[in-house]
């Protein structure tokens, strides 16, 4: 018997990997317009926009960034654990480029002048952004070889940089914080070009994973080597090579998260930045439907997924609860998202829309 096209509609919607991280970003937003006043108010200062939504997304860029590389890392059935760290390397390079005077023996005489100059910059900002980035590469590239050829485990193999990579930091900086003072580098985090400069950094590294993902055949691959890798291995597809691929990439964006962050607070603070994001990370790619043992995958729900953290977490700020509770908070949406992608659940789920549909 054909099903009716509204059955079979609603059916693939529900299946969505988007439609799970929608509809809870839209439960917490409802619960804010009921109980925040102004949650919704938005302004217009010197053309650009500003409130609580604009908020969410700009606050939650960082772990967007991480999500859509962690989100190929677990498509692949692998699982990186040093993106805060890498973090914290990248904004260590990024400040010793621009301000390496705190490290030398000898103080130029000149000194008090230029760090009040916001132009005053070592390296030109081309050059800064290009090496922070090179380095985050090779952190992921690090990963991706003792994951892939070395056949360590993928949670020790990058449990080894997420230990060491905060003391490579503060190696970079001699444990020094390094002030940043370039104008220029603070636009890319705290730049506004009537949305956040930052969701434009979000929206270039999505159109870039998703062109390389669902453009190439490199997408076709990581869900392959996540499904099955021995089979991939043996269909002639390099399943050392897609790994490699995946931890690189996700190396990538966790510099520029780096950048993003440093930026915000313009600072080398190697100790503090990225701290547990690679956990947030974690959460936002589970809370966008990709299985922790790997496969299909949705780069968009992960982004989705990271602004829903962004959003607990702010709601719970204007309703004053402490830091320190978010946590306890945040792992109570974990087992709320483990129970409902549960075969059980989704069982019970089934069984319901067949009734319905009978």
């Amino acid at each position: 018997m054909k099903q009716p096209r509204f059955a079979l509609t609603r059916r693939k919607l529900v299946e969505s990997k988007l439609f799970f991280p929608l509809v809870v970003l839209a439960l917490i937003l409802l619960f804010d317009l009921l109980f925040v006043r102004g949650f919704f108010s938005i302004q217009t200062r010197d053309g650009n926009l500003y409130g609580s939504l604009i908020d969410i997304v700009r606050n939650g860029s960082t772990v967007a960034l991480l999500a859509i590389g962690m989100t190929l890392v677990i498509a692949t059935g692998g699982v990186d654990l040093s993106v805060g760290a890498v973090m914290a390397i990248a904004a260590s390079v990024a400040a010793v480029l621009m301000n390496p005077y705190v490290l030398a023996r000898e103080l130029p005489p000149n000194l008090m002048s230029l760090i009040n100059d916001p132009t005053f910059t070592f390296q030109p900002l081309w050059i800064v952004i290009g090496v922070t980035l090179l380095v985050a590469i090779i952190c992921g590239l690090w990963n991706g070889l003792l994951v892939a050829y070395v056949r360590i485990q993928p949670m020790v193999a990058t449990l080894i940089l997420m230990i060491a990579g905060r003391g490579i930091a503060q190696l970079i900086t001699n444990g020094v914080r390094i002030q940043i003072f370039y104008e220029r580098y603070s636009f890319i985090g705290q730049g506004w070009v009537v949305l956040p400069f930052s969701l434009y950094l979000v929206i270039l590294v999505y159109a870039l994973a998703w062109l390389l993902n669902r453009k190439t055949s490199i997408g076709l691959f990581i869900e392959s080597v996540g499904i099955n890798s021995r089979a991939s291995f043996f269909s002639g597809i390099g399943e050392k090579r897609v790994k490699v691929l995946a931890y690189t990439f996700c190396g990538l964006c966790a510099g520029i998260a780096g950048l993003v962050a440093s930026s915000n607070i313009m600072t080398s603070d190697a100790f503090n930045i990225g701290m547990t994001l690679e956990l947030d990370a974690i959460l936002a790619v589970v809370i966008g439907g990709t299985l922790m043992s790997g496969g299909r995958f949705s780069l968009l729900a992960s982004i989705v997924g990271a602004w829903v953290i962004q959003a607990i977490t702010q709601s719970m700020y204007a309703f004053g609860v402490p830091a320190f509770a978010l946590q306890a908070i945040k792992g109570v949406v974990v087992i709320l998202v483990i129970l409902l992608y549960s075969e059980q659940v989704r069982g019970l789920l089934r069984r319901v829309s067949v009734q319905k549909e009978a």
